[in-house]
């Protein structure tokens, strides 16, 4: 009983505004079981009391990175879930500290990182991801992994399981925005996937998913943009 009562929140919770959280993957499939060592989901408590979710993904024992709008009263961190029905072995772990980036607003610098309140134990299910960095080259296809809706219009289609989908960058400039990557197509994520990893060709994570606008358009904070913060963050200096 207690399983379905928090599966009927985790939906609900994902369709309360228009800015909803955690994995909508459209177009996708279910995700070979813990191929995705390094998701999250996020658990968050909001300063409202209603309850939310995000993803985030793994960087090391002591830090998660996610969306900065994902900013709540509290956490709770799963690592190594892949379905929601079954969470023998998940990890559930609370945050310390959040440092979203100093620059963010509205849509700009939409990247956070979670210090967690007790180290990650890593295991095969449990792993960190690398990150891109300014000599890695422009990518081009990319992955999205998610739990949540798999019809873009149906708040019912929730999906238990961690789906992944295949999104192609653009680089069309009438698109573009600055420190974004954009993704065009009505396959990928759509209305959530918050804070979730691009992760591409070489493997490592280029991107956070931040927002959605008309026209099938999906854009992702670029995280090797951001890489001075980060290390500043993460080594618990004052971000000014």
């Amino acid at each position: 009983m207690f399983i379905h009562c928090e599966l009927l929140v985790l939906i609900l919770g994902l369709t309360l505004d228009g800015r909803v959280h955690t994995g909508e993957i459209i177009g996708g499939h279910e995700a070979v079981p813990h191929s995705r060592p390094y998701m999250a989901l996020l658990k968050m408590l909001k300063d409202n009391g209603k309850t939310g979710y995000c993803c985030g993904f793994l960087l090391n024992q002591d830090f998660v990175m996610t969306a900065a709008h994902c900013q709540a009263k509290s956490y709770t961190v799963f690592l190594g879930l892949h379905d929601f029905h079954n969470r023998n072995g998940v990890q559930q772990l609370n945050v310390k500290q959040t440092y979203p980036h100093k620059d963010f607003h509205d849509e700009k610098n939409d990247i956070m990182l979670l210090k967690l309140s007790s180290k990650a134990n890593f295991t095969k299910n449990v792993k960190p991801i690398a990150l891109a960095d300014k000599d890695d080259v422009s990518p081009k296809s990319c992955l999205v992994s998610g739990w949540g809706r798999t019809e873009r219009y149906d708040s019912n289609s929730m999906s238990v399981t961690l789906k992944d989908v295949t999104v192609t960058l653009s680089d069309n400039e009438k698109y573009a925005l600055d420190n974004m990557y954009c993704s065009e197509g009505a396959t990928g994520p759509g209305q959530g996937d918050s804070g979730g990893p691009l992760v591409c060709e070489d493997g490592k994570a280029y991107g956070v998913v931040s927002f959605y606008k008309e026209n099938d358009l999906t854009y992702f904070t670029k995280i090797p943009d951001s890489t001075s913060w980060m290390e500043k963050a993460m080594m618990h200096e004052t971000i000014d």
